[in-house]
């Protein structure tokens, strides 16, 4: 990895501690309403559209991370799902780590894990 991304890796992680929670608008008054699934403010009076100081952010461009490291795991590879050995072909170990699927049985999930090590592919969730 170069120091580039190695530098864009730290700025997305300090970009991301400063991030704020972006919550729904009045989520406390309706049971119903996830704290965490954010909405835009939509009504013709909403302070939260208004951006008043006192409400909650509202969803910026501003708080996106660099493009050059967006979507990569925190090591810095691109993740590649796996469900069988034959995926694991044309995978550069350099820039991409394997990581297996869910509904990958056991048998299986070992035969991967020994032929990415061959390989020297990085398995982001080992056995």
């Amino acid at each position: 990895m170069d120091e580039e991304t190695k530098e864009m890796l730290k700025k997305r992680e300090r970009i991301k501690s400063q991030r704020p929670d972006f919550i729904h608008q009045e989520w406390f008054r309706r049971s119903k309403i996830d704290r965490d699934t954010w909405r835009k403010p939509k009504g013709v009076h909403s302070k939260a559209r208004q951006n008043k100081k006192y409400r909650s952010k509202n969803v910026n461009i501003g708080y996106r991370s660099p493009e050059k490291v967006r979507g990569l795991h925190p090591s810095g590879f691109e993740e590649v799902l796996v469900h069988n050995t034959d995926d694991l072909e044309d995978l550069d170990s350099d820039k991409q780590a394997v990581r297996i699927g869910h509904s990958v049985g056991m048998r299986k999930r070992i035969k991967i894990e020994e032929k990415a090590d061959e390989m020297d592919l990085r398995v982001l969730n080992p056995s």
